[in-house]
């Protein structure tokens, strides 16, 4: 409260510092900070919300891997994506938030190349409209950008690919060059397979909260008789697609079992998913 305090015009870089140490110090702080900055960064008086988005990169360039980790994961992003969508907060987040939650964002995708969840995530707000450009980064950039985490590529994870590479590569032979850039061309293409899952992953789960939230719109309205033709057409449609979003996220379900953060976001879509779809037959049988 004290470090995003709406009354005071300037940064209390004292309290902040103090913020990013609290932060350090606790083995929760990464994601009970980014909880409580997300709750601050979402608030109409835009002083608070500014003051809020320094803290935050002023715990990016501090806070380390910790921090960077629960950053880059969609249930944070999603909190950023809010303020900007016209759906949620947008609407009344003023310009020089979204600007600034824009640029944070986009200097993310910058610094942390590797995180493919804020590179998607950047790039579905482009797709829909939301960013029209990316922004320039301001060259009085207060804070520096933090030392890149470590690349995280299937020759970090996988060792005998990565021994095998290594001996390939030594080799004076031609086919065993020819056999290393085999092999460094399949790593790629599964690595391309694994972000095009990522990417499917978030716009399905994008459409399915955006189709829930209009259905519940409409079956209110159809609860009390107000809605137009049109509308229940609209209503209609809608199921449908959910339908089929049901059986997407079931196929993507089956690709994430091994990524257990992943396989709660799809099930949590999926169990909203379900609570609307059992609503619509609620509310349309008893008319």
């Amino acid at each position: 409260d004290e470090a995003t305090d709406p009354s005071i015009p300037e940064e209390n870089w004292e309290c902040i510092q103090r913020f990013c140490d609290q932060v350090n110090a606790d083995t929760e702080g990464p994601l009970f900070a980014l909880r409580l900055l997300a709750h601050k960064i979402q608030s109409p008086q835009e002083r608070e919300a500014l003051h809020a988005l320094t803290v935050l990169e002023t715990c990016v360039n501090n806070c380390g891997d910790r921090f960077h980790s629960e950053m880059a994961k969609f249930r944070f992003l999603n909190e950023l994506i809010k303020v900007l969508s016209p759906k949620y907060y947008g609407i009344w987040s003023s310009e020089k938030v979204k600007s600034r939650v824009t640029e944070v964002i986009f200097s993310w995708t910058v610094w942390f190349p590797q995180e493919v969840k804020i590179q998607d995530a950047y790039q579905m707000l482009k797709k829909q409209g939301v960013v029209k450009e990316d922004p320039k980064l301001p060259e009085d950039k207060i804070l520096p950008p933090p030392s890149p985490r470590p690349q995280n590529s299937i020759f970090d994870t996988d060792e005998e690919k990565s021994k095998l590479l290594a001996r390939l590569l030594r080799s004076s032979h031609p086919e065993d060059l020819q056999a290393a850039n085999c092999l460094i061309q399949s790593v790629i293409k599964e690595e391309q397979e694994k972000s095009a899952q990522v990417s499917r992953r978030v716009n399905t789960i994008s459409e399915v909260s955006e189709n829930v939230k209009r259905m519940d719109e409409l079956l209110e309205s159809y609860g009390r008789h107000e809605l137009s033709p049109a509308d229940q057409e609209t209503l209609q449609g809608l199921f449908q697609r959910c339908e089929k979003l049901r059986v997407l996220l079931f196929r993507l379900a089956s690709e994430a079992v091994a990524d257990e953060e992943a396989l709660a976001e799809i099930l949590q879509a999926s169990d909203k998913l379900s609570g609307a779809l059992g609503q619509y037959r609620q509310v349309v049988a008893s008319q």
